[in-house]
């Protein structure tokens, strides 16, 4: 299975770069020592002398400018890491789903980069990175059809199946997940994916078993 990265994506966000980390896990319950680790990371914004400050971070801030390019408006589509700072600034906190999902939000939180998490059983052929077309959409998780024309999506081989902003029900990690693949999307360059990459891999590894781990960067 290859990653690329769409030429057309590319020459509206010239410095797009994708963190491949590819791992066994075990999708069971998060272990306290991971809900500890979310909270931790939770009071650390709570306790900043203005919270809201890592809404302008400069990943946010690209991510919000690469939607731009592509014509989807970020007030409202927003990237999924902005939309999780935005639930830890307003005190919701961040979601507890599984080990695995749990860990991703986690690495989102403290990178600010959006992560697409995909259950490689459910993925058909390569990965393309492109922008969504006009009249395509799917089941986003926990929400309704998501219109995908304009924003930042991944699609194989029976069509799109996660973006920037939410993944699909199809590809989504669920306790009979073995074997996924998290893909860091960064905008500004891939300058700082190989210390998020190894982040993500030793905290899924902690967490939920993480085995076969395998990184790779796409630019």
């Amino acid at each position: 299975m290859n990653v690329t990265i769409d030429p057309k994506l590319k020459t509206k966000c010239p410095r797009t770069a994708l963190g491949c980390v590819t791992v066994r896990v075990e999708a069971g319950a998060s272990p306290a020592a991971l809900l500890e680790e979310m909270k931790a990371r939770e009071a650390e914004i709570q306790k900043l002398a203005v919270p809201r400050s890592v809404l302008a971070s400069p990943q946010v801030e690209l991510t919000r400018m690469a939607y731009k390019a592509l014509g989807k408006d970020p007030s409202r589509y927003r990237g999924s890491a902005e939309a999780l700072l935005r639930r830890v600034v307003t005190g919701k906190g961040l979601p507890q789903i599984n080990a695995v999902v749990d860990t991703i939000n986690l690495a989102s939180v403290e990178s600010r980069l959006p992560i697409g998490l995909y259950d490689l059983a459910h993925v058909s052929g390569d990965i393309v990175f492109r922008a969504g077309r006009a009249t395509e959409t799917y089941k986003g998780i926990g929400k309704y059809d998501l219109n995908l024309e304009g924003l930042p999506v991944f699609c194989d081989d029976a069509g799109p199946h996660g973006s920037a902003t939410s993944d699909s029900e199809r590809t989504m990690v669920t306790g009979a997940t073995t074997q996924v693949l998290a893909i860091m999307v960064a905008f500004g360059g891939p300058e700082n994916l190989e210390r998020w990459m190894q982040r993500l891999g030793a905290l899924l590894q902690q967490y939920a078993f993480g085995t076969d781990i395998m990184t790779n960067i796409v630019s």
